[in-house]
C-alpha cells in the first residue's frame, strides 16, 4: 500500500508556486480546506488563478487570499458574502469567470474522469455561452464547456487513511469529492488521520488513487456565515 500522508501543511503544499491554478473545496464557509488557505496566506504566492463555488468571507477563508491581492483570477458561481471579493471584482482589480453552479461542479467531474469536454444547456442563450460551441440535440440547444485544467486540487474531508481514502461528513461533501483527482496534485487535509484498514470500505466517498497527498489538519475554527437560531 502507498502511503501518501505528508508531515504537515507545508510539506503538502511542496511545488506550489506563482500563477498556478488551484481548486479549493468547499460551500460557503463549509468544508473549506482552512489549514490549506492559511498557508498559502503565508506562503505569499500570487498571481493566482482559484475554482471555486465562492470566495468565503471578508476575513476567513479565500477572503484572506483576496485581501493580500494573491488572486488574479476567481472561477465561481457565487460572490456571496465576500464585499472584497465584489470591490474588487468591479473595480477591475478580479478577473472573474462567473459559471453556473452545476456547469462548475460539471467541469471539475470531466476533469476528474478524464473527459476533455461536455454539452450542457445551462447558460445557453445567455453571456455564458459567447465564444463557445452550440449544438442542438433533440431539438434543445446545448454549448460545449471544457473541463478544468489545475495544478492542485485542495480539499477537507472528515477522516481519511495513510492510503488516501476520505470520508466527507454532511454539508462539507459539497465541491470536495469532484475535486479529487480533477488536478495534477490533489492535497487533502483531514479532521483525523488514521492508518489504512481502519475506515469501513462501504463509508468511503473517495478511494485514494484520487489523492496524491493526506495530512493531519488542526485548529478548524469551522464558522458559519449567517447564523440563524429560533426566537425565544
Amino acid at each position: 500500500m502507498i502511503r501518501k500522508t505528508v508531515a504537515n501543511v507545508t510539506d503538502a503544499l511542496a511545488g506550489v508556486k506563482d500563477g498556478m491554478t488551484f481548486m479549493l473545496g468547499g460551500f460557503g464557509l463549509c468544508g473549506i480546506p482552512e489549514n490549506t488557505i492559511s498557508e498559502l496566506v503565508k506562503l505569499g504566492v500570487k498571481d493566482i488563478t482559484c475554482i471555486s463555488n465562492n470566495a468565503g468571507v471578508d476575513d476567513f477563508g479565500l477572503g484572506l487570499l483576496l485581501q493580500q491581492h494573491q488572486i488574479k483570477k476567481m472561477i465561481s458561481s457565487y460572490v456571496g458574502e465576500n464585499d472584497e471579493f465584489e470591490r474588487q471584482m468591479l473595480s477591475g482589480e478580479l478577473d472573474v469567470e462567473l459559471t453556473p453552479q452545476g456547469t462548475l461542479a460539471e467541469k471539475c467531474r470531466a476533469a476528474q474522469a478524464g473527459f476533455p469536454a461536455f454539452f450542457t444547456p445551462a447558460g445557453y442563450g445567455t453571456e455564458v455561452a459567447e465564444g463557445k460551441e452550440v449544438r442542438e440535440f433533440n431539438g434543445k440547444m446545448y454549448i460545449l464547456e471544457e473541463a478544468f485544467q489545475a495544478d492542485f486540487a485542495f480539499v477537507k474531508a472528515w477522516k481519511g487513511d495513510a492510503a488516501g481514502n476520505l470520508i466527507f461528513k454532511g454539508t462539507a461533501r459539497n465541491f470536495n469529492p469532484c475535486m479529487c483527482g480533477a488536478a495534477t496534485i490533489t492535497v487533502a487535509e483531514v479532521e483525523e488521520l488514521v492508518p489504512e484498514g481502519e475506515l469501513d470500505p462501504n463509508e468511503i466517498h473517495i478511494p485514494g488513487i484520487f489523492v496524491q497527498r493526506i495530512f493531519q489538519g488542526k485548529d478548524y475554527e469551522k464558522r458559519i456565515e449567517q447564523r440563524t437560531v429560533r426566537q425565544k
